[in-house]
């Protein structure tokens, strides 16, 4: 509603303002070279580039909210066979959507389903049981089911919690892998706790929490019996929270468009150019290339450049240029 309401165009035009205060004061500068004046006060400049570069990274950053709110959440069901990973697909969305069998390596591809929870959409992948394997199409799908960690921004992992440590082990450390640079949340759902005795249960959850203790993410551990139903209200509370935090934003205007996001990437990158090039005592002329990158890249949202008349316009309104 905000961006029907011109919100998100409002956002870039003062973008668009600020860049075209700062190429002004540049090129004020490069026309009077001669005259050894400094129209561009470098304290000005690198506040309004401050101010300007954290507008853009704000709005690039809302993109991972925005392609939520647009596309679903995507959430990661990952594991190794056998784990309990189809039976949770299925109690989320309500179906059986993923088939569930005793024989390892059921699931070979990954399997997508969208479904609404309190009012948010989410993505719920099921994926191929991660282990050691010679066979070729289930190595194609641990392949798969791995990249599907790398973009998720929820990962539920479904370990048994009757297997060995050192089992438990290698799963967490190739979950780990993958989401170790990502900004994601990592849900541990400690599975088939109705086949061992508390006593067990409790010291594997307790490993599971030593190994995670030093991880810089944010990390929720569940007992579970998927089997029965035990802990799947803990799982959706868990997923639920979590997207909440991924969904917060304090700025209601959020991009949605994967073109407009590495736009606005592109021209983070020209800004902080030329904010390294202030800081490094630049010359004028290549912080004013750096400035045009920025425009360049902007303008391919805006669909229109920054033109010579209006800089011109725009130095004449706020500076005193004599003959």
């Amino acid at each position: 509603m905000n961006q029907l309401r011109g919100g998100y165009s409002r956002e870039l035009a003062d973008l668009r303002g600020e860049l075209l205060e700062m190429t002004s004061l540049l090129e004020l500068e490069l026309d009077f070279s001669e005259e050894d004046v400094e129209f561009a006060d470098r304290t000005r400049l690198s506040g309004l580039l401050d101010r300007t570069l954290s507008h853009v990274r704000k709005l690039a950053d809302s993109f991972r909210a925005g392609n939520a709110i647009k596309n679903g959440i995507p959430v990661a069901i990952v594991g190794p066979p056998n784990a309990g990973k189809s039976t949770l697909m299925n109690l989320l969305v309500g179906e059986d959507r993923a088939i569930v069998s005793d024989i390892p390596g059921t699931t070979r591809d990954t399997v997508e389903e969208t479904f609404q929870m309190d009012g948010i959409l989410y993505r719920f992948i099921d994926t191929a049981g991660l282990r050691e394997t010679d066979e070729t199409i289930e190595r194609m799908g641990i392949e798969r089911a791995l990249a599907k960690i790398s973009t998720a921004e929820i990962v539920v992992s479904v370990l048994d919690i009757t297997s060995e440590e050192s089992d438990l082990l290698h799963i967490l450390d190739r979950v780990k892998y993958q989401i170790e640079e990502q900004p994601v949340i990592w849900v541990i759902v400690a599975n088939k706790c109705d086949l061992v005795d508390d006593s067990c249960a409790n010291k594997k959850v307790t490993y599971i929490n030593n190994y995670v203790s030093c991880i810089n993410f944010k990390c929720i551990i569940i007992k579970s019996s998927l089997s029965t139903g035990y802990g799947l209200l803990d799982i959706t509370k868990a997923i639920s929270a979590a997207s909440s935090s991924i969904l917060h934003d304090d700025n209601s205007t959020f991009v949605t468009n994967q073109r407009h996001y590495e736009a606005l990437s592109e021209t983070a990158d020209a800004l902080s150019r030329v904010r390294n090039g202030i800081t490094c005592g630049s010359p004028t002329d290549l912080l004013a290339e750096d400035l045009r990158s920025a425009i360049t890249s902007l303008s391919r949202i805006t669909g229109h450049d920054i033109t010579p008349d209006e800089v011109l316009g725009n130095i004449f309104r706020n500076f005193c240029i004599g003959k």
